[in-house]
């Protein structure tokens, strides 16, 4: 192939536009351009197989976009990325003492983890008494939806 007046082979063309989006990725470590980075060495194989220039477009598409459906969900799922996991997302399970009673259709306070959170009972219409031991089901936004874990704690470290 020949730019700017210079005869290139297109296997060199390829190994650069691996290079660039192996460049890419490590910057922005989005798992994305990787895809592409194998598909470009993989129509660089091409070119080394005596393959056109065609063909060399078609496998270099056909890898990424096949890599990039297949693999990126089960990378993403293995390594976790995207998801940055927050303390608050601990206390999903977790044990709280109720600190000011949650009434009917209305939120109380409940500590955990060594902080005051607004909380509301899983069902609606529940009452929730202080200084009732609750099981933390999740949060939603800044709430805690709570249920009772069993009778009234008597003043304890756990509700001061």
């Amino acid at each position: 192939m020949e730019i700017f007046g210079l005869t290139i082979d297109a296997s060199v063309i390829w190994i650069g536009i691996a290079i660039l989006f192996a460049i890419v990725e490590a910057v922005t470590l989005g798992l994305l351009t990787i895809w592409f980075t194998i598909g470009a060495v993989c129509a660089a194989v091409v070119v080394w197989l005596g393959g056109g220039t065609v063909l060399q477009i078609i496998v270099f598409f056909v890898v990424s976009v096949v890599l990039l459906y297949f693999t990126k969900p089960l990378a993403e799922k293995k390594l976790k990325i995207g998801k940055v996991k927050t303390n608050v997302d601990a206390l999903a399970g977790e044990l709280g003492v109720v600190v000011k009673a949650i009434e009917p259709f209305s939120t109380g306070q409940v500590k955990a983890a060594g902080q005051i959170w607004t909380a509301l009972a899983e069902q609606p219409d529940q009452t929730v008494a202080e200084n009732t031991r609750v099981r933390i089901l999740r949060v939603e936004g800044v709430k805690l939806i709570v249920v009772p874990e069993g009778a009234p704690e008597q003043e304890s470290g756990l509700s001061q």
